[in-house]
This record gives structure tokens, C-alpha cells and sequence, in this order.
């Protein structure tokens, strides 16, 4: 479909300020569309609606009108299971803009981030990332879009993907937005002076900042944009301040007049694209135009180069050795048979039990003690502290789970930061459970990044520079662990997932319960191509119940039917205790040729189950 543009795009950017329209979300939710919906979708079912939106802003004098397709990727459609509708909701989105312009006016369309993390922090590829975004991007030009505007985005890498996605189909001009905090460092904690760099790399037209702040902290935070960049234009899209909640509903405050004030900060700082996000209606648009129209015309883009101020790149660090990490990593660099066991941590504060315990073990052998994290939401000591508590006061070397369930990026972060300044230095990295197993899955702790995102992390932090690239000086010496399941279905899918955690910097790996050798035989032969020391979890059966419910209930587990069959028998006899440690003792006797080390589990890993665990490990 032809542009309706009288010139293009980028020749009006040189002769004036550009004025983009608002909220969208915004005057959805105001004509009584609940947040749970998927406002995408809503140009096909409600399409007079959205198209009155537009032409709001149109008659507010905006010059870019944006598609109503922020969420409209292949991602973020299928939790509204309308993934199959993605090219037509697209198409639709810009056919309802381009029906609303003016002769003079622009239709961009609005990509937003796919809502899911993408590698190194998620298991999406930079390549299912890129094309999920040529996707989109093609189905927008079909419906005839003049530019793309990525608005909203927290990860540069994602960015990345999308501009590279889109070059895939398009050669029309490019709006790359960030959204970043106050001192407009990027919210993966990457600065103006090292993003704006690789922005510009990309080859885009414009770049800027959206959402996320008002227009006081966006003008500090585009000041630095503009220092750091070289001969790129620039645009600001800021809230309508901070949403204040009023009587259920999150209200933005911010007047079209003290809007309009801060456009006219915006681009005598070079901005030659200004706009509105959250919050923004069409009277502030109406005020944002009133006063670039009554203001002189900005310098150039290029004004800002001489204020560039260029990017160092982060200087290189050393990372330490496997065998200088930990005991354990020197034990696992030297090919020692190592011997673990999992100890929780108590109810309460009170460690003199644990304490002992951990005493005990050390006695009789036991190299290191896992500390598990307990998802039920008891009152028990963090695991953090427990861990460094062993290494401190029992002498012992503790590996601590840490799983993802119910963290974001920056607090996981600071916990491994936290945790190797108190002396811990192994981790087995987990994706983790819900915190709650007992609540409706809608309300369970969300998952933004998964084992593998988190193995990456550690990585990173072991190279010394943190989530946002940049280097914090001295590194951190993790040795990282995994978890794996060998009984896991399909084998293919658990094999897979091991060779990215590897890939991502895995040193060793902890199994769930093996009771199958065979199958742990045929594990171990599909990964050789990426072993890496592993680990036998060992979990003796103390009931015939407990060996039915880690065979019908524990997802990854398999127990053959004859060990089935010996506890029935056992049990009947009274003496199911007694062979579940046999079984123990013979499963470890099976498995010890075959891998570097064992790490017995038993039900709670709580001190009074310790005279159990001498009696396997004797």
C-alpha cells in the first residue's frame, strides 16, 4: 500500500520536530477495556473503537500515528491463544492507522518486546527472537506502516534481535526505543556510553527513550543519550509522570501544559521526535504540538556529537581457574570421587544442630553438604546464611541451590554478589518450583529467566562484569553446578537442555534420584559429547509409599518395577527401612564406576535423619 507521507520520513525529521501521538493502553482502559484483555486483538473485534483512538490523535495534531500492535507478536498473542491470528491483527492494526491520517501524517508500527527473556537470560535463541520480529514486521508492512517504532524495550540484546529481525523484510526507517531508569542507565544496568554505541551499529534512524519515567527524569536521562551519541537523531517519549493509585484505578497526573514545558527541553536538547507514553491522552499530544510550533527550530542531530563522550570498552579480566574456585572445584579438577550430602537448613535461627551434623559428616568422609532451598514457605534460616554458617563454623564446603522461581534479574544479582562476599563459592543453579504448590497456578511466582539465563549470570559475574556488561572489578569464583534428570521424558528435550547449560558455563551437575542404572547408563552415553563431571543423587526409600509416590508423583524420576516390588514385599514384612538402604547401598555400589561422584538425599535432608546416612555411607 503506498505511504500516504507528502516526503519521507527521515527528510521531515531534518526540517522539523516531529510530534507522535499517546497512550494507546491508555484510552482503551478509559473507554472500559479491562487490562486482562489483549488490546491487539481489539482491531478485529472492536475495530471503530481503536480507529476513534487515532483519529483523536490526529486531530490533536499529531504527526505519527502508531499501530495498535505493541503485543501483537507471535509470543505475547499465544497466552491469549491467538497466535494464529498474528499476521491478520497486524495487518488490520495498520490498516485502521493509515485509514486515519492525514495527508502529512505518518503510520508506524508499534513493536513492543516479545515478553519473554531471550538467551543468555532465557531459553528463547537470538534466532527464534529475530524472527518472531521479521514476522511481525512483514505482516505490518503488508498493511502498508511508513517506519517501525520498538517502544519499551529493557533488553539491548532484544533490541538488537528486533532491528535485525525487521532488516530482514524492510528497508523502511527505524524508531529504537529503550526504557531505562532515572540516571538513564538501561534497566540490565547498561550505561548511555556503552548502549548508544551498539544502537547506532544497527543502522537506525532514530533512537531514543520510552516509558518508564516522566518527563523531568527523561530530560536528564536523554542528556546523557545525546552526550554519548555520534550522528544519530533523537526521541522521547515519556509517562505522564508516575501513576497514583485512586480508588483502584492507576490514575497519571501529569498536565498537557507541564508536558508541553518539557517537549521544548526536549528537543533544544536535540530531540527531533517527541511523544507521549503512559498516561499521555490526546490532549497532551494537543500541547506537546502547540508548543513545538511556537518554538524556534532545534539544531541538527548531529549537534550533539561534539559531546559524545566515547564508550571504553570493558577492560578484561582473568577469571579464576576451576581448581582455584573452591575445594570442591579442585577436587572436581583432579578427577576425585566426591562425596556429597544434602543438609537443610532449620526451622527458626537455632543452627547448633545443623551445625553438628555438618561435624558429624565431615568425620565420616562426606566432602560437601548441598543446601537445598525449601520452596513450602516455612520459617527456615535462608540458605544463603546457612552456607556460608558451614563454611564458617563446621569447616565444611557447602553447595547452595539457588533456583529462579519468584526472583528478578537485578535482586538474583545482588544474592550471588551477597553470598560470595560471605564466603560461599559453589552454586547449583536451578530453575526452581512455585513458591506456593497449593495456590492456583495463576497466582503462583512468575519465572522471568530460567536455569540456563541463570547459569549465564554466574558466568558473568565469574568474568566480572554484571547483567548489564559492565565490569565491577574484582570477579566472583563460583563453581556452578546443574541439575539434571537422566529418567527425564522426552530424553531428547532433558539432553538438549544439558548441553545449553553446559554451553552456558556448567562445571558439574547433581542428577535427581537414580534408582535405574541402565537408564542412567544410556544418560550418560547420549551427553558424552558435552559431559561434564556429574553427580549421582542417591535417595534411600523408607516406605512403600515413598517409593509409589516418587514413581507416580515426581516428575524426571523412575523406579524399575522389581525395586517396586522388593519394598511391597519389605513392607509386608515390616522391614521396608531396612531395604530401602539396601537398595541405596546397592545403587551407589552400581553407580560409582560410572560417574565422579554421589550426593545422598533423604525425605526433609533434617539432622535426625543423619544415623540413616551413616548407615548407607559406611
Amino acid at each position: 500500500m503506498k505511504a500516504s507521507a507528502r516526503q519521507p520520513f527521515v527528510k521531515a525529521l531534518d526540517e522539523r520536530v516531529l510530534v507522535a501521538d499517546g497512550a494507546m493502553g491508555t484510552m482503551l482502559y478509559a473507554r472500559g477495556v479491562f487490562i486482562n484483555r489483549c488490546f491487539d486483538e481489539l482491531n478485529l473485534s472492536s475495530p471503530r473503537m481503536v480507529r476513534s483512538i487515532h483519529d483523536e490523535y490526529v486531530r490533536a495534531g499529531a504527526d505519527i500515528i502508531e499501530t495498535n500492535t505493541f503485543g501483537a507478536n507471535r509470543m505475547r498473542l499465544a497466552a491469549h491463544g491467538l497466535a494464529d491470528r498474528m499476521a491478520e491483527i497486524n495487518r488490520e492494526g495498520a490498516r485502521l492507522a493509515r485509514a486515519s491520517v492525514s495527508d502529512t501524517a505518518y503510520v508506524a508500527g508499534s513493536i513492543g518486546p516479545l515478553g519473554i527473556r531471550i538467551e543468555p537470560w532465557g531459553p528463547t535463541s537470538l534466532a527464534e527472537a529475530r524472527a518472531a520480529f521479521a514476522e511481525q514486521g512483514r505482516s505490518l508492512v503488508e498493511g502498508g506502516v511508513d517506519l517501525f517504532l520498538f517502544e519499551t524495550f529493557s533488553s539491548l540484546s532484544e533490541l538488537e534481535q528486533a532491528v535485525a529481525g525487521i532488516r530482514e523484510v524492510s528497508d523502511l526507517p527505524v524508531v529504537a526505543q529503550l526504557t531505562v531508569a532515572e540516571d538513564g542507565v538501561s534497566l540490565e544496568g547498561t550505561s548511555p556510553e556503552h548502549y548508544v554505541p551498539r544502537i547506532e551499529a544497527l543502522g537506525v534512524e532514530v533512537l531514543g527513550l520510552n516509558c518508564g519515567l516522566g518527563p523531568q527524569p527523561m530530560l536528564e536521562a536523554i542528556e546523557r543519550v545525546a552526550a554519548a551519541a555520534d550522528n544519530v537523531k533523537l526521541s522521547a517519549m515519556p509517562n505522564a509522570g508516575l501513576p497514583r493509585n485512586v480508588e483502584g484505578r492507576n490514575i497519571y497526573l501529569c498536565s498537557p501544559e507541564y508536558m508541553a514545558s518539557y517537549a521544548r527541553r526536549f528537543f533544544r536538547t536535540g530531540v527531533r521526535l517527541v511523544g507521549g507514553c503512559c498516561g499521555t491522552t490526546p490532549e497532551h499530544v494537543r500541547a506537546i504540538k502547540n508548543a513545538v510550533r511556537s518554538s524556534a527550530s532545534p539544531a541538527r542531530a548531529t549537534s550533539h556529537a561534539a559531546k559524545r563522550q566515547t564508550a571504553r570498552a570493558a577492560p578484561a579480566i582473568a577469571s579464576i581457574p576451576l581448581a582455584e574456585k573452591s575445594p570442591l572445584g579442585a577436587a572436581l579438577s583432579k578427577g576425585k570421587f566426591i562425596t556429597s550430602v544434602c543438609l537443610a537448613p532449620p526451622r527458626g535461627w537455632d543452627v547448633t544442630a545443623v551445625l553438628e551434623a555438618a561435624r558429624r559428616l565431615g568425620n565420616i568422609g562426606v566432602d560437601c553438604l548441598e543446601i537445598p532451598e525449601d520452596a513450602q514457605g516455612a520459617p527456615r534460616l535462608s540458605s544463603i546464611a546457612l552456607a556460608a554458617l558451614l563454611t564458617r563454623e563446621a569447616g565444611m564446603e557447602a553447595i547452595l541451590e539457588y533456583s529462579c522461581w519468584g526472583r528478578h534479574l537485578g535482586g538474583m544479582q545482588a544474592d550471588l554478589l551477597g553470598a560470595y562476599a560471605l564466603g560461599v563459592r559453589n552454586i547449583l543453579a536451578r530453575t526452581g518450583e512455585p513458591s506456593g504448590r497449593w495456590e492456583e497456578p495463576e497466582r503462583k511466582s512468575p519465572l522471568e529467566v530460567d536455569a540456563v539465563g541463570l547459569t549465564n549470570m554466574i558466568r558473568s559475574l565469574n568474568e566480572g562484569h554484571d547483567l548489564g556488561g559492565n565490569s565491577f572489578g574484582a570477579p566472583t569464583g563460583f563453581c556452578i553446578g546443574v541439575a539434571v534428570s537422566p529418567s527425564a521424558s522426552p530424553a531428547e528435550q532433558e539432553i538438549q537442555r544439558f548441553r545449553y547449560k553446559v554451553e552456558a558455563g556448567a562445571e558439574f551437575a547433581i542428577t535427581r534420584p537414580v534408582f535405574d542404572v541402565e537408564t542412567l547408563k544410556r544418560f550418560l552415553k547420549d551427553i558424552d559429547p558435552c559431559r561434564t563431571p556429574i553427580l549421582v543423587r542417591i535417595l534411600p526409600l523408607v516406605t512403600l509409599g515413598s517409593a509409589e509416590f516418587m514413581q507416580n508423583e515426581v516428575p524426571g524420576v523412575s523406579l524399575p518395577p522389581e525395586i517396586i516390588e522388593r519394598m511391597r514385599r519389605a513392607d509386608s514384612r515390616g522391614q521396608a527401612h531396612r531395604e530401602g538402604v539396601r537398595i541405596a547401598r546397592e545403587t551407589l555400589a552400581a553407580v560409582s564406576p560410572l560417574v565422579q561422584g554421589i550426593h545422598l538425599s533423604l525425605p526433609a535432608g533434617h539432622p535426625e535423619a543423619l544415623p540413616l546416612m551413616e548407615e548407607i555411607l559406611a
